[in-house]
Order: C-alpha cells, then structure tokens, then sequence
C-alpha cells in the first residue's frame, strides 16, 4: 500500500508542477488554487508513505515521478525539445525509479 500512496503522491507532485505553469507565477487564482491542493495532496501521500518505507528511497521515487511526469508533460503540451539526449537523460531517471523499487524490496 505504501508504493502505491508513493506513485500517487508522485502523480500529484506532477500536478502542481505542472500547475506552476498554468498558474502564470501563481497570478490566476483558479490554476493557483489546484496548484495549491496538489500539492498539499503530494505531500500528505508522501508523508503516509514514508510511515513504511525508508525516506531517502521515497523521496528519490517521489522526485523522480516528478521529474519525468513534468518533463514528458513539458514536450507533450509547452512544445519543450524532444531531443534524443533530452528523452535518454529522462528514461535513465525512470529505469532508477523501478531500480529503487526492486532494490528495497518492494515494500
């Protein structure tokens, strides 16, 4: 259950991040306010998923979900480059993320 408020958190730490950029700096209340609440949602999910799991490896897999979430969202709806280089450096990240998860257990 832990792995799955993990990837979860992760999915809202995507959320805000990508919040941040419809926000316009936080100036347009309604993306601020869902901004806002992705947020609190990633961290209250973090917080109960490291009650079981060790924090350096949450905190790696909850980064890393939103590192290549918010990068990949990035190419997909603000036209950022889709280099080679760009899409290797990002899978690197995602083959850590499930090398964490096997490395620890899985629980």
């Amino acid at each position: 259950m832990s792995w799955f408020l993990l990837i979860l958190a992760g999915l809202f730490e995507i959320g805000w991040a990508i919040g941040l950029e419809y926000s316009d700096g936080l100036s347009k209340p309604l993306p601020t306010l869902g901004t806002a609440i992705a947020l609190i949602i990633s961290m209250v999910l973090l917080a109960r998923a490291i009650q079981e799991l060790p924090i350096g490896t949450a905190y790696a897999v909850w980064t890393g979900i939103g590192a290549v979430g918010t990068a990949s969202l990035g190419i997909i709806l603000f036209d950022e480059p889709a280099t080679l280089a760009r899409i290797g450096f990002i899978s690197t990240i995602l083959v850590g993320i499930v090398g964490l998860h096997f490395v620890s257990g899985g629980h």
